[in-house]
């Protein structure tokens, strides 16, 4: 039917039927065994939803709000963001990581490190 125009086309074949993956450029470590997560801040809040903290934060291009305190419970917590609970008034607050300069526990936390769960 297309003559000699144009060319079926032809796909490598993988007789294995495993992926056939090809490694990009760079440095990559592989962790071999059981993984857990690395402690970063959200992990760390994360492992902490329902504990009640005080949430430093800066906003430094703004003059009306340059240093805040948020208080409340944790209720979820992602890579970019924390939303908190303010009991007293029924706020809620969605903080961006990138302005949170520190938090406080009110409480002990639970904190998860490499090969050990702590509670301090």
């Amino acid at each position: 039917m297309n003559g000699n125009f144009y060319q079926n086309p032809t796909f490598p074949t993988n007789q294995n039927n495993t992926p056939n993956y090809q490694t990009p450029p760079g440095n990559i470590s592989v962790m071999e065994g059981d993984y857990t997560e690395q402690s970063y801040i959200e992990n760390i809040l994360r492992l902490n939803k329902g504990r009640k903290v005080k949430a430093y934060v800066s906003f430094p291009d703004s003059t009306e709000w340059k240093n805040s305190i948020f208080t409340g419970l944790i209720e979820e917590a992602g890579k970019d963001h924390l939303i908190i609970k303010d009991v007293t008034n029924g706020n809620w607050y969605l903080i961006r990581i990138l302005y949170l300069d520190y938090v406080e526990f009110m409480e002990p936390i639970n904190y998860l490190h490499a090969y050990s769960e702590k509670n301090f």
